[in-house]
């Protein structure tokens, strides 16, 4: 007795949507707090607006990827 092909592949798509949101959650995290490119010292620096950018362009990439991951 095991687990439905269906269901199986619906928990995995869940799995892998956490998954993915979580790591780049961390990612984020990591160079925006530890690596300070998060932070204005003073003035906004060149690595700032990158950072900035970076999260905000894959974040884009990031809903696409899901929304054609979850279309049925």
């Amino acid at each position: 007795m095991g687990i439905e092909d269906d269901t199986r592949e619906f928990l995995v798509r869940i799995l892998h949507t956490i998954s993915i949101v979580l790591v780049w959650m961390l990612l984020n995290v990591f160079f925006g707090f530890y690596k300070d490119y998060a932070f204005f010292i003073n003035h906004p620096n060149w690595t700032n607006y990158l950072f900035y950018v970076l999260s905000a362009a894959t974040l884009v990439m990031l809903i696409i990827h899901l929304r054609r991951k979850w279309k049925l």
